[in-house]
């Protein structure tokens, strides 16, 4: 899966999640993440967050810094 398709699907989890308070949406689309991406989709998705996380909403990247965090990802 491509760097574009992983921006686009963690985009519309953060859609999904955007009408909840800040801090229940970033718990929200951080679990999906960890709930339903494949380890390849995580790790993918966190090079894209390292490397600048180009095209990734304000919301989707919250939630990921959050999950890197949680999950002692580096």
């Amino acid at each position: 899966m491509t760097a574009d398709k992983n921006v686009r699907m963690a985009n519309q989890i953060a859609d999904f999640f955007r009408s909840q308070p800040e801090a229940e949406a970033i718990a929200g689309i951080a679990d999906h993440i960890r709930s339903y991406w494949n380890p390849v989709m995580r790790k993918q998705i966190f090079v894209h967050l390292e490397a600048g996380g180009e095209g990734l909403s304000d919301l989707a990247r919250k939630a990921l810094h959050q999950l890197q965090k949680k999950d002692h990802i580096v």
